[in-house]
């Protein structure tokens, strides 16, 4: 997986001065982070739909019929819903290869939760939206991770991002190749302990979902089943508990080949990391040191040591 993956973003993230009021949100992360890793697609709605900068600010209105409009928030006439609706379909059917989405915050074009609704009158307003363009991007690919500039400064939102942008990559690949069942049972087992940290419930559903992929006729068909359920899972946030179980696990395939100092000091790290003392990568890192000295077939194939590249140096402070 060395090709550059796939994601989109709204355009003023890269830094384009397309806002409404010819500025820009750059986000560093994106910019200066991600970008050796991904092949940004930039897309500005507003400007695409044939607004200028700067121009008007625009908001969400609640028609008196209960449906959603986009319109200048300075009371100039004019209803954009419909080129707005107009132009996210023809543009978001060209991105069925896209690995992840991130969009900017608040935007009535983009905004991916809490975009404020306004009364026809404009006296009233709750955060209870969700920017046309971004509705319509969700709707039509619902597996795909979308998350928005604000909330990936946050470790856990960001790691759970990049983890599924990640898995969702690996996982196009493996049907671009040419789908088999061997290939799809192998992918299922090299994230079974990235499964198990997220959610164990939802771990052991999809395990039986996958036991019956020999009755299926249509891998297509199955494949896109198996990406929807892989992806929900997935967008469950991974919790310090999980973790933990997972490390206590992988420690036991150790159990023959340490000896009691070198137990003890793992053991002390996972504590550690349980005990918020210390971040994942301690113990993981440990881990992986005993992988090398001690090969495990099974160990050696599991996605959830190298989720992403080392180069974006998460897991440290969570």
């Amino acid at each position: 997986m060395q090709e550059k993956i796939p994601v989109g973003i709204s355009a003023c993230l890269l830094g384009d001065p397309v806002r409404f009021d010819g500025g820009h949100k750059r986000l560093p992360f994106a910019v200066e982070e991600l970008s050796p890793w991904v092949s940004f697609e930039p897309v500005c709605p507003e400007i695409a739909i044939g607004l200028t900068v700067p121009r008007p600010a625009l908001r969400l209105v609640k028609e008196a019929d209960g449906e959603i409009a986009l319109r200048f928030s300075n009371g100039q006439e004019g209803d954009l819903t419909r080129a707005m609706r107009d132009f996210s379909d023809k543009r978001i059917a060209r991105f069925e290869t896209l690995c992840g989405y991130i969009v900017c915050a608040k935007s009535p074009s983009c905004g991916m939760e809490r975009v404020r609704i306004y009364d026809a009158d404009g006296k009233n307003n709750r955060k209870a939206g969700r920017g046309i363009y971004t509705e319509a991007l969700m709707k039509r690919y619902p597996w795909l991770p979308v998350e928005e500039d604000g909330r990936l400064h946050d470790p856990v939102l960001r790691e759970n991002f990049v983890e599924r942008l990640y898995a969702l990559h690996e996982l196009n690949t493996l049907r671009d190749e040419g789908l088999t069942r061997g290939k799809l049972i192998a992918y299922h087992s090299r994230y079974k302990l990235s499964l198990l940290a997220h959610s164990q419930p939802d771990y052991r559903e999809l395990g039986r979902f996958v036991a019956m992929l020999h009755e299926w006729e249509s891998l297509d068909a199955w494949f896109i089943a198996y990406r929807q359920r892989l992806m929900d899972l997935l967008s469950v946030p991974a919790t310090r508990r999980n973790h933990t179980n997972v490390l206590m696990h992988v420690q036991g395939y150790f159990r023959k080949q340490l000896n009691s100092r070198q137990r003890q000091e793992l053991s002390k790290l996972i504590e550690g990391y349980r005990l918020a003392t210390q971040p994942l990568l301690a113990p993981v890192t440990l881990i992986k040191h005993y992988m090398s000295e001690f090969p495990d077939a099974y160990l050696s194939t599991q996605r959830y040591f190298d989720p992403w590249p080392e180069a974006l140096r998460l897991r440290y402070g969570s």
